[in-house]
Protein backbone atom coordinates (compact mmCIF):
# COMPACT_ATOMS: atom_id res chain seq x y z
CA UNK A 1 0.00 0.00 0.00
CA UNK A 2 3.36 2.73 0.91
CA UNK A 3 4.72 2.06 -2.73
CA UNK A 4 1.27 2.72 -4.29
CA UNK A 5 0.77 6.00 -2.46
CA UNK A 6 4.59 6.81 -3.02
CA UNK A 7 3.85 6.08 -7.31
CA UNK A 8 0.79 7.93 -6.87
CA UNK A 9 3.14 11.25 -5.29
CA UNK A 10 5.85 10.67 -7.36
CA UNK A 11 3.54 10.84 -10.93
CA UNK A 12 0.85 13.11 -9.70
CA UNK A 13 2.82 16.31 -10.51
CA UNK A 14 3.06 15.01 -14.44
CA UNK A 15 -0.50 13.51 -14.74
CA UNK A 16 -2.15 16.29 -12.64
CA UNK A 17 -1.14 19.00 -15.62
CA UNK A 18 -2.32 16.02 -18.63
CA UNK A 19 -5.26 15.70 -17.04
CA UNK A 20 -5.69 19.49 -16.75
CA UNK A 21 -5.35 20.04 -20.10
CA UNK A 22 -7.94 17.44 -21.45
CA UNK A 23 -10.59 19.12 -19.12
CA UNK A 24 -10.09 22.15 -20.07
CA UNK A 25 -9.76 21.24 -23.92
CA UNK A 26 -13.33 19.50 -23.28
CA UNK A 27 -14.95 22.55 -21.59
CA UNK A 28 -13.74 24.74 -24.37
CA UNK A 29 -15.02 22.54 -26.78
CA UNK A 30 -18.33 22.68 -24.77
CA UNK A 31 -18.40 26.52 -24.20
CA UNK A 32 -17.47 26.92 -28.36
CA UNK A 33 -20.42 24.86 -28.90
CA UNK A 34 -22.83 27.09 -27.49
CA UNK A 35 -25.10 29.21 -29.04
CA UNK A 36 -24.44 32.88 -29.24
CA UNK A 37 -26.93 34.80 -27.70
CA UNK A 38 -28.33 32.18 -25.61
CA UNK A 39 -28.46 34.65 -22.11
CA UNK A 40 -27.08 33.09 -19.10
CA UNK A 41 -28.37 29.98 -17.41
CA UNK A 42 -27.10 27.35 -14.88
CA UNK A 43 -24.16 25.55 -15.61
CA UNK A 44 -24.74 21.88 -16.61
CA UNK A 45 -23.83 19.25 -15.13
CA UNK A 46 -21.59 18.02 -17.36
CA UNK A 47 -19.86 21.60 -17.39
CA UNK A 48 -19.25 21.26 -13.28
CA UNK A 49 -18.05 17.42 -13.57
CA UNK A 50 -15.68 19.26 -15.92
CA UNK A 51 -14.35 22.37 -13.51
CA UNK A 52 -14.42 20.00 -10.67
CA UNK A 53 -11.95 17.50 -12.43
CA UNK A 54 -9.56 20.74 -13.63
CA UNK A 55 -9.55 21.91 -9.66
CA UNK A 56 -8.91 18.37 -8.36
CA UNK A 57 -6.15 17.96 -10.71
CA UNK A 58 -4.74 21.06 -10.70
CA UNK A 59 -4.77 20.67 -6.64
CA UNK A 60 -3.58 17.21 -6.26
CA UNK A 61 -0.72 18.29 -8.70
CA UNK A 62 0.31 21.44 -6.61
CA UNK A 63 0.23 19.13 -3.41
CA UNK A 64 2.44 16.68 -4.98
CA UNK A 65 4.82 18.79 -6.05
CA UNK A 66 5.13 20.90 -2.91
CA UNK A 67 5.78 17.41 -0.95
CA UNK A 68 7.74 16.30 -3.19
CA UNK A 69 9.94 19.33 -3.14
CA UNK A 70 10.75 18.80 0.49
CA UNK A 71 11.33 15.17 -0.45
CA UNK A 72 14.92 13.85 -0.74
CA UNK A 73 16.83 10.43 -0.80
CA UNK A 74 19.79 12.42 0.76
CA UNK A 75 20.39 13.41 4.40
CA UNK A 76 19.04 16.70 5.87
CA UNK A 77 22.28 18.58 5.74
CA UNK A 78 22.87 17.58 1.93
CA UNK A 79 19.57 18.72 1.05
CA UNK A 80 19.78 21.53 2.70
CA UNK A 81 23.27 22.42 1.26
CA UNK A 82 21.76 21.86 -2.40
CA UNK A 83 19.25 24.12 -1.68
CA UNK A 84 22.15 26.87 -0.77
CA UNK A 85 21.81 26.90 2.96
CA UNK A 86 24.79 26.87 5.13
CA UNK A 87 25.20 25.49 8.70
CA UNK A 88 23.61 22.28 10.57
CA UNK A 89 20.11 21.36 9.62
CA UNK A 90 16.87 20.03 10.99
CA UNK A 91 14.54 19.71 8.42
CA UNK A 92 10.11 20.55 9.64
CA UNK A 93 7.79 19.24 6.90
CA UNK A 94 4.05 20.69 7.80
CA UNK A 95 1.24 18.57 5.54
CA UNK A 96 -1.41 21.34 5.47
CA UNK A 97 -0.28 23.93 4.46
CA UNK A 98 2.74 22.01 2.69
CA UNK A 99 5.81 23.26 4.51
CA UNK A 100 9.29 21.37 4.26
CA UNK A 101 12.17 24.02 6.28
CA UNK A 102 15.78 23.81 6.67
CA UNK A 103 16.10 25.44 10.40
CA UNK A 104 19.63 26.09 10.71
CA UNK A 105 21.23 26.00 14.63
CA UNK A 106 21.03 29.60 14.77
CA UNK A 107 16.90 29.48 14.15
CA UNK A 108 17.02 30.89 10.55
CA UNK A 109 14.44 28.76 8.62
CA UNK A 110 14.74 28.32 4.54
CA UNK A 111 11.39 27.23 2.88
CA UNK A 112 12.15 24.47 0.37
CA UNK A 113 8.13 24.20 -1.09
CA UNK A 114 7.72 26.56 -3.74
CA UNK A 115 5.29 30.08 -3.00
CA UNK A 116 3.08 28.98 -5.25
CA UNK A 117 1.61 25.78 -4.29
CA UNK A 118 -0.14 26.51 -1.29
CA UNK A 119 -2.79 29.37 -2.90
CA UNK A 120 -3.26 26.93 -5.87
CA UNK A 121 -3.81 23.94 -3.61
CA UNK A 122 -6.56 26.12 -1.56
CA UNK A 123 -7.64 27.80 -4.56
CA UNK A 124 -8.39 24.32 -6.70
CA UNK A 125 -9.92 22.73 -3.65
CA UNK A 126 -12.49 26.14 -3.26
CA UNK A 127 -13.11 25.85 -6.72
CA UNK A 128 -13.59 21.89 -6.33
CA UNK A 129 -16.20 22.14 -3.28
CA UNK A 130 -18.41 25.12 -5.64
CA UNK A 131 -18.55 23.19 -8.69
CA UNK A 132 -19.60 19.88 -7.22
CA UNK A 133 -22.09 22.20 -4.86
CA UNK A 134 -23.15 23.87 -8.45
CA UNK A 135 -23.31 20.30 -10.09
CA UNK A 136 -25.58 18.92 -7.52
CA UNK A 137 -28.19 22.00 -6.95
CA UNK A 138 -28.60 21.95 -11.00
CA UNK A 139 -28.64 18.49 -11.32
CA UNK A 140 -31.73 18.43 -8.60
CA UNK A 141 -32.93 21.53 -10.21
CA UNK A 142 -33.16 20.16 -13.54
CA UNK A 143 -34.47 16.80 -12.03
CA UNK A 144 -38.41 16.04 -13.51
CA UNK A 145 -40.90 17.07 -11.14
CA UNK A 146 -42.52 13.79 -11.64
CA UNK A 147 -39.03 12.04 -9.31
CA UNK A 148 -39.36 14.79 -7.03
Amino acid sequence: MEDLLFLTLAFAPFVAPCVFVVAAAALARRAYKRLPGSGWHLPSVTTCLLVAVMAGAAAIGAYTWGVMSGFYILDPDQMCAARGVQGDHIVTRETLPVSAQCVTSEGFGTELVPGWVNPAIFMGLTLLALAVVTGTLTGVRRRPSSLR
